[in-house]
């Protein structure tokens, strides 16, 4: 038996320092997976951050060792709060390429001046003076990580790096030292090419850096989320109001927020209200009413009123920074296409060293110099530094994850996102996904003289204090109309069948909807001389009326039974019988985009069905006003399952949207699975995706990110192998000099990164 049987399973988070390519990566999940323990180990390159899951047994520092002895440098990552940290200048970043060029230009001078004519060269040893600060200087980061990862039995850009400019440096010393101790033929010195390795270095260098800014930028919108929590809570202890730093804030503590201010905490309001804006946290873009009883979101911004919050989670715990840890995780996780450049990437640094060896003893053999037979291998190497094959996935998915998760779409699993974008059926459950989720009263008939507000008003007063349902959303009318509901007493409820009591000394009846039928009424009923209540209702007794059914009344009923509706009755008591007065048909409510975005996913090429455990009637009343391909009712969550099992075995590629329990089996069982922010945690976790609110238009706009993201995958992995396909053949053939490929080398790395950063700007265009 295996340790992670034995054992839970759990997750670290490391901070990776050091990485320069994909070759990197490979060195550095190689390194993790093979500490005991551990199950499985992601880095990721463009935020330098590692998810290991590994068995509760092994400790932090065996990760933290094995890092290390692949020759890189790490930290556990924390989902404490942090406090915010001092901002690095941005010279800082800039000094090291600015040195590097200082040094570097004057001895690339006289290839600048050749063309116009101006022969000028400087000293043999004060070139060597210039290029050696550079070489041991600047240029040890990548002697030391050539050294590592070869230590390590591996390759990555460290190795090209200083293999190229390390040959140009050793060639251009040894023919300097050959002239000073008068080996030279002739007595003329010989050409040197010191400036070769020294621009290479500063060239790269500054790619480096043009590529860490621009990766700061794709990971602009974690930044935002993670620089929502507040440093400091005001917490009420003993009445008095403190300024306590956040990460001493316990679950339990009282905390005011003031108008303006961003809330510090997840809890539920104690007292005031206030209109809270979420937007940054949810998407939602209007502010949201809340008052006692309410829960907030710590990151969201207070209003106008001032709240008393009661803490209910802490630290890692809430809700933001689970946003966040689940779309740093995402970010962390590499979606099936990453295995390609995976496989290209563990022999692509071998093959190139190959290809230099081919190339140096190319030119030696067809009679070149020895110099420039090294600067044309020194050019393979330079040119085919793996760094934009390593940066063209990670970036992508971590703009395109950012951006989504600004939008309130969570994306918590990456083979998700791949498989949401090729999706070509979409599967909606039908109640609280396609509805509102809650009965509402939908329609009033008056049978008798009886106004519909005092229906309302009468009916709401029998219901005053029951939970069901129907009564909610009677109560939620007579609210809406302002009605004043009269005390009703001697009240008692029928389950299942109705509920009758007395009002103003009138004995009122609403009977449930399944006790509606077309027959004859039987005989009036009469008060009981006893009691003067209501006969109870008998089990398969109708309800009388006076006067009897109605065609206009049957007709109703049908009209509302066709529209997925049910209906229950009122009826009043007296000396003459039972007396149907009028009738309520309630029913969910569609959403009001459903429609819209039905049509939009169906624009977009995908079929729509709706799959529901309602009845056929309800379902089909739906399905025909949101104009959906098909309707499947009465489903069991196996049914439901079944279903999205024969269609992918059909061939179809299917997405399955829900929020309740009953839909996470289909969830899961679907190539990818949406949940409704507002839906049950059993959903959520089950789905690969979260839709932080109740918006359906998020459906379409995440199927269109996930499409752009991929799209931008492949023309970013096409755009790095295009420079080393037509790169590696021009170095090889001496027509690129170290200095152009320096050059070529480190605009791809940001070229790449550019290219992910217009996923911002070709997700503002009209869905596909």
């Amino acid at each position: 038996m295996n340790a992670a049987a034995e054992h839970p399973l759990g997750t670290t988070r490391l901070h990776i320092t050091g990485m320069s390519c994909a070759a990197c990566v490979r060195r550095v999940e190689k390194a993790l997976a093979g500490v005991p323990g551990v199950e499985s180990a992601s880095v990721n390159l463009a935020t330098e951050l590692a998810e290991v899951r590994r068995v509760s047994g092994v400790p932090d520092a065996d990760l933290l060792a094995a890092v290390q002895k692949a020759g890189y440098h790490a930290g556990v990552r924390r989902d404490q709060p942090e406090e915010p940290g001092e901002t690095r200048p941005p010279w800082k970043d800039y000094a090291p390429a600015v040195l590097g060029a200082a040094l570097s230009l004057p001895l690339l001078l006289p290839m600048l001046l050749a063309p116009f004519g101006i022969h000028w060269m400087l000293a043999g040893w004060t070139q060597c003076a210039l290029a050696t600060p550079v070489q041991f200087g600047l240029g040890w980061r990548f002697t030391r990580g050539a050294w590592g990862a070869l230590r390590a039995g591996s390759a990555n850009m460290d190795v090209l790096v200083a293999l190229g400019t390390s040959a140009s440096y050793g060639l251009s010393l040894a023919l300097l030292l050959g002239h000073t101790a008068g080996l030279t033929p002739g007595g003329s010195m010989p050409p040197l090419y010191f400036e070769a390795g020294a621009t290479v270095i500063t060239l790269v260098l500054l790619g480096k850096v043009l590529e860490g800014r621009a990766l700061r930028s794709t990971a602009s919108a974690i930044r935002a989320l993670q620089d929502l929590r507040p440093a400091q809570a005001r917490v009420v202890r003993d009445g008095i109001e403190r300024a306590t730093p956040l990460a001493l804030v316990v679950v339990g503590d009282l905390v005011r927020i003031r108008p303006g201010e961003r809330i510090a905490v997840d809890g539920t309001i104690e007292s005031g209200h206030s209109a809270v804006d979420e937007a940054l946290i949810t998407g939602e873009s209007q502010p949201v009413a809340k008052s006692a009883g309410d829960a907030v979101i710590g990151g969201s911004i207070n209003g106008d009123g001032l709240l008393e919050v009661r803490t209910r989670v802490v630290g890692g715990e809430t809700m933001l920074a689970r946003i966040i840890r689940l779309v740093e995780t995402a970010q962390a996780e590499k979606p099936p296409v990453q295995a390609l450049v995976d496989r290209i990437s563990a022999v692509f640094v071998p093959v190139v060293v190959v290809l230099a060896t081919l190339t140096l003893a190319g030119w030696l053999m067809h009679g070149a110099s020895p110099g420039d037979a090294i600067l044309n291998a020194v050019s393979v190497l330079v040119i085919a530094c793996p760094c934009a094959l390593g940066l063209a996935t990670p970036t992508a998915i971590l703009v395109g994850t950012g951006m989504a998760a600004a939008r309130g779409i969570l994306i918590r699993s990456l083979p998700a996102l791949e498989a949401v974008g090729k999706v070509d059926t979409v599967l909606f459950d039908k109640t609280g996904t396609l509805t509102v989720g809650q009965s509402q009263l939908r329609g009033v008939y008056a049978c008798a003289d009886l106004s519909e507000a005092g229906l309302i008003t009468v009916a709401a007063a029998l219901q005053q204090h029951s939970s069901h349902p129907l009564a909610r959303a009677l109560l939620s009318r007579a609210a809406q109309d302002k009605l004043w509901l009269p005390p009703c007493q001697a009240a008692s409820t029928l389950p299942g069948r109705g509920v009758d009591g007395q009002i103003d000394g009138v004995h009122w009846r609403l009977f449930a909807a399944e006790r509606l039928r077309e027959v004859p009424p039987s005989r009036a009923e009469r008060p009981s001389a006893e009691s003067g209540r209501m006969p109870p209702l008998a089990e398969g007794d109708p309800p009388s009326a006076a006067p009897p059914w109605r065609a206009d009344i049957t007709a109703w009923c049908a009209a509302q039974a066709a529209a997925g509706c049910s209906v229950s009755g009122l009826q009043r008591l007296d000396r003459e019988g039972l007396s149907l007065l009028g009738l309520f048909a309630f029913g969910d409510t569609v959403k009001d985009n459903a429609r819209a975005v039905v049509s939009q996913l169906q624009h977009m090429g995908l079929r729509v069905e709706m799959v529901t455990g309602d009845n056929a009637g309800s379902a089909m009343a739906v399905g025909s006003t949101l104009g959906m391909d098909a309707v499947h009712a009465n489903l069991l969550p196996e049914d439901k399952v079944a279903l999205v099992t024969r269609l992918r075995a059909s061939g179809r590629r299917v997405a399955m949207v829900g929020d309740g329990i009953n839909d996470a089996p289909a969830l899961s069982a679907a190539d990818a699975g949406l949940a409704m922010g507002g839906g049950t945690d059993v959903a959520i976790s089950s789905a690969g995706i979260t839709l932080m609110r109740g918006d359906l238009a998020l459906i379409p706009e995440t199927i269109v990110l996930a499409r752009r993201i991929h799209a931008r995958i492949w023309l970013n992995l096409a755009w790095a192998m295009a420079y080393n396909v037509i790169g590696i053949p021009l170095a090889a053939l001496g027509y690129l000099s170290p200095v152009l490929a320096g050059a070529a080398m480190a605009l791809s790395s940001v070229s790449v990164v550019v290219s992910a950063l217009m996923l911002r700007w070709t997700a503002r265009r009209a869905p596909d």
